[in-house]
């Protein structure tokens, strides 16, 4: 009898597992998402490189080199969710959607992008407007050393080997090529503005030095881009040499440099007249306008007043 009943049992249990067993769904281990190599790094983001070095001045082997070296070619997290290629953190004044991280310090926030290219453009946009880097655009597109050297001594990283990894990944990869498409804007000249036309509005123009600097005054008809072609220069050369953003407007007779302002000027002050702005003394002595403001201990965008003595060449005591 209690081996019929546990006979009964059994064959239940096994009824039942067979029941579970032809019902139960297969299990299949998802596919783990593919990483892409460096290869395929280089070749879908170079032109976003190039076109930020023609917008910026920023290298595009250096944009590469440090795009490949802080997002793991782009499979980092940060890279794969936020479009984050170059660890750019919130910081203050940050208003777009973020991710948080565990880095420097457990739950940091960084910017997340809607594409890779507005990283691209962030990255560039986070170097040219930080005083501590100006002297970078000073140095040749082409000079990648120069420029991954200068970043680490302007405490880009802390990495003390940071330059050396960005100077091998450049030359492994062979990412300096992408630097000489931007030593000279594209010529691409319209049925109006024939070869013959820019070589005569050159020769038409005077070419002058101050404080060993070259400028030109600007002529009716003149823009941005004619001067930029012109002289062979790219566009954010002429914002950048004159402190110009990109919505300001040329005027007849402004002096438009050709080449970085210096640090000071032979003359000790100028005695400010009015209407004048710092800017305007800037252009005038050919000084860069932040080293201005340095040596008269003013904070940047204040406006001296008439009679003002503003010194141009030893920092205001």
């Amino acid at each position: 009898m209690v081996v019929t009943i546990l006979m009964r049992n059994l064959l239940f249990i096994l009824i039942l597992l067979g029941f579970v067993f032809s019902n139960a769904q297969p299990v299949v281990a998802q596919p783990a998402e593919r990483r892409i190599t460096r290869e395929e790094y280089i070749e879908t983001y170079k032109d976003d490189a190039i076109r930020e070095t023609m917008k910026s001045g920023v290298p595009a082997s250096i944009t590469l080199a440090q795009g490949i070296l802080e997002s793991g070619d782009g499979n980092s997290p940060l890279a794969v969710y936020a479009k984050n290629h170059f660890g750019v953190k919130c910081h203050s004044g940050w208003t777009g959607e973020s991710m948080r991280l565990d880095d420097d310090e457990k739950d940091e926030c960084f910017r997340k992008y809607e594409t890779v290219y507005e990283s691209f453009r962030d990255h560039s946009d986070f170097l040219v407007t930080r005083s501590r880097y100006d002297f970078l655009f000073e140095l040749k597109i082409t000079d990648y050393k120069g420029w991954a050297k200068g970043l680490k001594k302007a405490g880009y990283a802390t990495n003390p080997k940071y330059a050396d990894m960005l100077i091998m990944l450049i030359e492994k990869n062979n990412l300096d090529q992408y630097d000489n498409y931007a030593k000279v804007p594209p010529r691409k000249l319209s049925k109006k503005r024939s070869a013959k036309t820019l070589a005569s509005s050159k020769k038409s123009r005077t070419i002058k030095l101050h404080n060993h600097i070259k400028y030109i005054k600007v002529k009716a008809g003149d823009t941005f881009y004619r001067i930029s072609q012109d002289y062979e220069m790219n566009l954010w050369q002429i914002y950048k040499y004159n402190d110009l953003n990109k919505g300001d407007v040329l005027k007849v007779g402004d002096v438009i440099y050709l080449q970085p302002k210096k640090n000071k000027s032979k003359e000790e002050y100028h005695i400010v007249k009015q209407g004048e702005t710092m800017r305007d003394i800037s252009q005038l002595y050919g000084i860069k306008l932040k080293k201005l403001y340095k040596k008269n201990l003013l904070i940047m965008g204040t406006q001296p007043n008439v009679g003002d003595k503003i010194f141009l060449k030893k920092k205001k005591k």
